[in-house]
């Protein structure tokens, strides 16, 4: 045990901040702490530093803190450089233990200083730059290759990927997961808690909650947690109700009313159940719907050039309507043009494109949260949407987040976070048919995106949006588009799909020879098609009406995989369910032998199916995907 907190408590100008916590460091664990804004967490972490005492406790039993003899803590800082004359050289290499140019040790510390030093982004030369040259995001950077290289037993990180852009936040995930000591994180990056946590602690009403696992993981268990403990204070409070109604029913009678009193001592012994606390985050349980369908081609463009003076790139493609998709790329390369384009904010450079007959746009930028009111939430809603009863409006906005007091709150009074929240909650009340969002989730916390990814999911319209948050593009988005070298690739399988296939590459992993069958079974395939098919093909250029060809038939070749997954996760959900509702849950437990082993039966069929659809997806991506832009 590196370290350990014991029923702890602290309180800061007489605010208790963390009540009656245990938390505990184990080995290299990788420990993410998650929790609202203002919940304690970074008060935790100055905790673990040593830079915040427990308040004291008489009744406590033993020391609230244990720590190993000799444990080195080290915490980045926003501002933790008090020369800024220095060079970066002269800063990273003073804090090297080893003072001998010539011994191996300091030969491997600058070997790692070169790596932390390009791996964040930084050039060779940046070296002999004063600190004070880069920008305070850069310096942050500088501090954190810092605290890197002095390798604490436990390293203590608050918000690590600001000012990272996505290239350098990956990077920054693959050196931690061979980080060889403890690390403790917190961050509103989900996606960057997913790729380093192994243990989630989550913080809220003053105490904290351990989690095995990564973020998605905590999240899935405390769903599970919330659901198994509603259900059994349900089942509690119709178990008293009943004992109850039998007391009540029996105390005057002088024959029953020793029964009665035996009932009432079963109430009162009895261990009572909490309700569960309502998770923060609000799941949308049913559909949104666009009030116009919409048509199957939703956008269409022919060697379309974006830009303003000149071109920032050519692309050739279509959008199916439904079809979610993500774009990703660098700054500058012209995701926000694409989309102010395809919205009508921006002409063409050169080139054709156009919308469905019946598409009805929804656009929202940055620009689009700058909104003025002395109204309330409530009531600035409301005139937008006259036809709805106060009601209806309030069961609206607190399913965006905003129950209650916040609904009261007036517009102007709430972050820029909570009114962007505001207006994508009116545009999808709105209803339109395809969503072009640039960035809809800046500013907010963790609870608010997870809410919207959850709105995105259920609406059934088509949606182009451009994020930095990988989180997020990974539970919306169903394929991406790849902005570079002036051109645009379309991957569509999801954005985890695409980057488990560039790690692949990026090994140097080669296309296995199943797959290279696979390319010369479609073209050999082409011989068959029927007289009638080619002679509408040739309608067509010869270029397009075979890569059409070829993407059909190998989507074909997927539907039964994807149909066989879809069975089997219906009857998963359904065996889940019956067990959860059945009588031998509650009585026996988990010794109901042969409804669980059924259920595992269920799910293993239902991982390899997945498994097996997954591998003829990437298959598919590998035989046609060059063909796609």
């Amino acid at each position: 045990m590196l370290y350990q907190i014991t029923d702890g408590t602290v309180s800061i100008g007489g605010h208790t901040i963390l009540s009656h916590i245990d938390f505990e460091i184990k080995g290299n664990e990788k420990i993410a702490i998650v929790g609202r804004n203002g919940a304690g967490k970074t008060t935790l972490l100055r905790l673990i530093a040593g830079e915040l005492d427990l308040d004291r406790d008489d009744k406590r039993m033993g020391p609230g803190v244990q720590r190993s003899r000799r444990l080195t803590v080290e915490m980045l800082k926003q501002q933790t450089f008090a020369d800024v004359d220095r060079t970066v050289e002269e800063e990273l290499l003073a804090a090297c233990p080893c003072k001998d140019t010539f011994d191996k040790a300091r030969f491997e510390y600058e070997q790692e200083y070169d790596v932390l030093f390009t791996g964040f982004g930084f050039e060779k030369r940046d070296k002999r730059k004063k600190i004070g040259e880069f920008s305070g995001g850069e310096q942050t950077k500088i501090a954190l290759i810092r605290l890197l290289l002095a390798k604490p037993d436990i390293l203590l990180l608050d918000e690590p990927t600001n000012h990272l852009d996505m290239e350098t936040s990956e990077w920054l995930e693959w050196y931690l997961k061979k980080y060889e000591k403890a690390v403790v994180e917190v961050s509103h990056d989900r996606f960057f808690l997913d790729r380093t946590a192994d243990v989630v602690y989550e913080l809220t009403g003053k105490r904290l909650a351990r989690y095995p696992g990564n973020y998605s993981h905590y999240r899935e268990e405390k769903q599970k947690s919330i659901r198994l403990q509603a259900k059994a204070y349900e089942r509690q409070q119709e178990e008293i109700k009943r004992l109850e109604d039998l007391v009540e029913r029996f105390k005057h009678k002088p024959k029953k009313a020793a029964f009665a009193r035996s009932k009432k001592k079963v109430i009162e012994r009895m261990t009572r159940v909490e309700a569960p606390e309502a998770d923060d985050v609000r799941l949308f349980t049913g559909q949104i719907e666009p009030l116009v369908p919409g048509n199957k081609w939703v956008f269409e463009a022919e060697h379309l050039k974006i830009g303003y003076d000149k071109p920032l790139l050519e692309l050739s493609m279509r959008i199916r309507k439904g079809q979610k998709i993500g774009l990703l790329g660098a700054n500058g390369v012209g995701k926000t043009t694409f989309l102010k384009t395809i919205a009508g904010l921006v002409p063409p450079v050169a080139g054709d494109y156009s919308l469905g007959n019946t598409i009805t746009i929804g656009y929202f930028d940055q620009h689009s949260a700058e909104i003025s009111s002395e109204k309330s939430v409530a009531e600035h809603f409301h005139d937008l949407f006259p036809v709805l009863t106060e009601k209806e409006v309030r069961s609206i906005l607190g399913a965006y987040l905003f129950g209650g007091k916040d609904a009261g709150k007036t517009v102007n009074s709430l972050s820029g976070g909570e009114k962007a929240r505001l207006v994508l909650a009116e545009l999808l009340q709105s209803r339109p048919n395809f969503l072009i969002l640039d960035e809809p989730t800046n500013h907010m916390d963790i609870q608010a995106r997870e809410t919207l990814e959850s709105a995105f999911q259920a609406y059934q319209g088509t949606i182009l949006f451009v994020s930095h948050d990988r989180y997020f593009i990974r539970q919306v988005a169903d394929a991406i588009l790849i902005f570079e070298n002036q051109g645009v690739m379309y991957y569509p399988f999801g954005y985890e799909h695409y980057l488990e296939r560039r790690e692949k590459l990026a090994s140097g992993e080669s296309i296995p020879a199943q797959i290279k069958a696979e390319e010369q079974a479609l073209i050999a395939g082409m011989r068959a098609v029927p007289k009638a098919e080619r002679h509408r093909l040739r309608e067509i250029s010869t270029e397009d009406a075979y890569l059409d060809w070829r993407l059909r038939l190998a989507g074909e070749m997927l539907e039964p995989f994807e149909a066989k997954v879809e069975q089997l996760a219906e009857e998963l959900e359904t065996a889940e369910r019956a067990w959860l509702e059945s009588e031998a849950f509650w009585t026996n437990g988990s010794k109901d032998q042969g409804q669980d082993e059924a259920r595992r039966q269920l799910c293993t069929e239902y991982e390899n199916a997945w498994q097996e659809w997954h591998e003829r997806c990437m298959e598919w991506y590998d035989t046609v995907g060059e063909e796609l832009v």
